[in-house]
């Protein structure tokens, strides 16, 4: 189905002030086709004065619809002297006539000018099921007063009414709750939605008749200085918020209406979103708790690995030490991930800033005062974001790959550790690579602690596979693959 700005732009002479305006209409008309139970067609007037482009239409979601295909991008030529024609000639609203459709059905049809700056720019067609007529609701002369109001404000160039406008107003529905106000700000109706939701909010008694914005502001604040309902509910432009107290949430938005150019009241659109804010509270307070809980095994973690470190240094047997020192960066590893975690909103972590930190402190270690830099690092491609449960053996992983290859693969030269990470979706292929002396004839994987470990974490936790690989030009590369 074509868009408004397509139509408009290649069939139409309206101005880019024009287009936005119409634009602006159809955004916020979803609340006139539920107040009058009616589908709503816009009608452009074709650049060569032709006919009527079919530019923009909206389905109610109160009640059934009778546009059963979508006839947005469909043409109607002058000269049939149908309402939409008339409208558009006159600038007035064509009251209701009846129509029979191809299928035989009838319904009612309603034009309604829409006019900016004076001039008549389109035409919406309200269209209604003409089939069992019968004496309407309250609730339903609620909306259909209010619906016909809004009409009147489109054809006199008052609708949309100035004033901000977020994402909120599209979450509001008519079903949701729906209250009109005098224009004194007095109560005229108050739907059943409504009632209940301001029940919720404490309100004892009912709502039509009272001033909404005092009502309002006494339950949500017993604050007499507090005017942040009341002005909300006042206020002579569109406005949104949200009122609390501890017992209920209310999402408002008030729509000025206008009658004789001369305010007449106000359309309150609100929802009920108290179970939604707790279970927002309750969330916060999870993710609050699990980053506590993170920050908690870091510390410990680290506490950990303070005393294997004092314990190291007291130790004669350079082989103990050696072994101790092992121990605390591999402790050391899982807890970076602990340390990252306890940062983040999220079970996901940015791994390459663990990787290149991992890489750094490692050799930093390694290498030691004396031989500072004998090693450089480098790493090519993008982990991107892993969960936790991943990132952790990962971590351990790469901790011995890079310690295992700065303790063996370099003399006292040095030389360049890359890490390279190729990831396509949930596949991730990485490669450890030294140009160090390659690997001794009586390599055996299974004899080494570090090894035995990386071997554990990638085929236990990570379910992938381990191969080494004699690098081209010396030295030794280790192969990595596994899904995230």
């Amino acid at each position: 189905m074509p868009t408004l700005d397509d139509i408009a732009r290649s069939q139409t002479s309206l101005t880019a002030d024009d287009l936005a305006w119409l634009q602006a209409v159809v955004t916020d008309w979803q609340i006139i086709a539920d107040l009058s139970f009616s589908d709503l067609v816009l009608w452009m007037p074709d650049a060569e004065a032709k006919g009527l482009w079919a530019g923009a239409q909206i389905r109610p979601t109160t009640g059934p619809t009778t546009l059963l295909e979508d006839v947005a991008g469909t043409f109607v030529p002058t000269g049939r002297g149908t309402q939409l024609e008339t409208a558009l000639a006159s600038g007035r609203l064509v009251p209701e006539q009846e129509e029979t459709q191809p299928d035989g059905t009838r319904i009612l049809v309603e034009a309604i000018p829409v006019r900016r700056h004076r001039r008549t720019i389109a035409v919406i067609a309200r269209r209604s099921s003409a089939a069992g007529v019968r004496t309407a609701s309250t609730l339903e002369k609620a909306y259909f007063e209010a619906a016909g109001e809004l009409g009147e404000m489109i054809r006199r160039g008052e609708f949309p009414v100035p004033g901000a406008r977020s994402d909120l107003a599209d979450s509001l529905r008519v079903g949701d709750g729906f209250v009109r106000t005098d224009a004194r700000g007095a109560v005229r109706y108050a739907s059943p939605n409504a009632m209940s939701a301001y029940r919720r909010l404490g309100l004892v008694g009912d709502l039509v008749g009272t001033h909404l914005g005092d009502v309002t502001t006494r339950l949500v604040d017993r604050r007499p200085t507090d005017r942040g309902a009341r002005g909300l509910l006042t206020s002579a432009e569109g406005t949104e918020g949200e009122v609390e107290n501890a017992a209920a949430s209310l999402l408002l938005r008030v729509i000025p209406l206008r009658s004789g150019g001369q305010r007449s009241g106000s359309l309150i659109l609100l929802r009920d979103v108290t179970e939604l804010r707790l279970r927002e509270r309750e969330l916060v307070s999870k993710e609050a708790t699990i980053r506590e809980i993170h920050h908690r095994v870091k510390n410990n973690l680290q506490t950990v690995a303070a005393l294997l470190r004092l314990q190291g240094r007291r130790m004669t047997n350079p082989e103990a030490r050696a072994a101790l020192e092992e121990a605390v960066r591999r402790v050391g590893s899982i807890a970076l991930v602990h340390e990252t975690l306890s940062q983040s909103f999220s079970d996901f972590v940015e791994f390459d800033e663990i990787a290149d930190r991992l890489l750094h402190t490692v050799l930093d270690v390694s290498d030691g005062p004396a031989g500072a830099n004998r090693v450089r690092a480098e790493r090519f491609g993008s982990f991107g974001l892993l969960p936790g449960q991943i990132a952790t053996p990962l971590a351990m992983v790469l901790t011995e790959l890079i310690q295992n290859a700065t303790a063996h693969a370099y003399d006292e030269s040095g030389g360049t550790l890359t890490i390279a990470v190729n990831r396509i979706r949930d596949k991730i292929r990485l490669r450890v690579s030294d140009d160090g002396m390659g690997l001794p004839a009586d390599f055996d994987a299974a004899g080494s602690l570090g090894l035995s470990i990386v071997t554990t974490l990638l085929e236990g936790e990570l379910g992938g596979t381990l191969a080494f690989e004699e690098r081209v030009g010396g030295g030794t590369t280790v192969a990595i693959s596994f899904t995230v």
